[in-house]
């Protein structure tokens, strides 16, 4: 029963992180035995908690940051300047994923590794893609996003200045587009003389 139940979750593994969910539709487990296999499996170290209800496989792989970051707290994309570096904008490593989401600001950690969201206004909330990412797929700002969600946190004087951006990768015209969602004059007209 054990090693059929293992074999399993391995199938599930294969998504790199499941939810409890996808563990009682798959397995067809009434809430209760639900509740006990996880415990048992946790206590066992087959299962690793990633965060309450969303588990991977201990020995797997480590999943993803990017598409850690999506499935921590939704909804969400990854923007700011963890895009900018991906996308080679900025020559900076970034070490902590940052995210941007249209419900509360929060810091979460997982596996060892930070996860930064930052609450941007509901009518900015877009101008993202999924991207696919060494097989899997994650919801990732489009560069021009990114750079608008980066300034309007220096303009609400969150975060300071970028000191190297290679802005001939970037649109100005589609930048503006994005900047306009927040639907501020003033981030607008101080946004002129920001790139």
């Amino acid at each position: 029963m054990y090693m059929k139940l293992l074999d399993n979750l391995k199938i599930l593994q294969k998504a790199g992180i499941f939810t409890t969910s996808d563990i009682k539709r798959y397995l067809g487990l009434s809430q209760d035995a639900l509740r006990k296999l996880i415990w048992r499996y946790q206590k066992h170290g087959v299962l690793v908690k990633l965060r309450n209800g969303l588990y991977t496989l201990r020995g797997g792989g480590e999943p993803d940051s990017f598409l850690l970051a999506n499935k921590l707290y939704q909804p969400s994309y990854v923007s700011f300047e963890t895009a900018l570096s991906f996308y080679g904008i900025i020559p900076e490593t970034v070490y902590s994923v940052t995210s941007a989401t249209a419900k509360l600001t929060r810091n979460i950690s997982s596996l060892g590794r930070e996860f930064s969201y930052r609450k941007i206004k509901r009518k900015a909330y877009g101008g993202f893609k999924p991207v696919k990412i060494g097989g899997n797929t994650v919801l990732m700002a489009e560069p021009e996003k990114a750079f608008a969600d980066r300034l309007y946190f220096e303009f609400l004087k969150k975060t300071g200045p970028l000191d190297r951006v290679n802005a001939r990768k970037l649109n100005k015209a589609i930048i503006v587009k994005y900047i306009k969602l927040f639907g501020n004059e003033k981030f607008l007209k101080w946004s002129k003389n920001a790139f």
